[in-house]
């Protein structure tokens, strides 16, 4: 059962929107890798600010995810294209439907 998730906010630097937009599209193959990770979702909240939803079933998919190659690679790149570092919340979830 999936009952674990992140949500993280990302806010892109002026004139970099597009640029984050472009990045978060090309994790998706990242994270159909993740055997640990049930959903995942790349997030436009509006012109600037974006996100990305993660499932998991349990403690240890949430961890290889949070150290694994995507956020790896949004810390290498955060100079860059966030105005403010992320903000990563850890969340349970209640109930979920999702793709069997």
């Amino acid at each position: 059962m999936t009952k674990l998730a992140l949500f993280v906010r990302l806010e892109a630097k002026p004139g970099q929107e597009a640029a984050l937009a472009d990045f978060l599209a090309s994790a998706l193959p990242l994270a159909n890798a993740e055997s640990g990770t049930t959903a995942w979702f790349a997030l436009k909240f509006g012109p600037s600010t974006f996100g990305v939803f993660d499932a998991f079933a349990d403690e240890a998919g949430r961890q290889a995810h949070l150290n694994g190659q995507i956020a790896e690679a949004l810390m290498a790149n955060a100079e860059t294209l966030l105005s403010s570092p992320p903000n990563i919340e850890k969340v349970e979830l209640l109930a979920a439907k999702l793709p069997a």
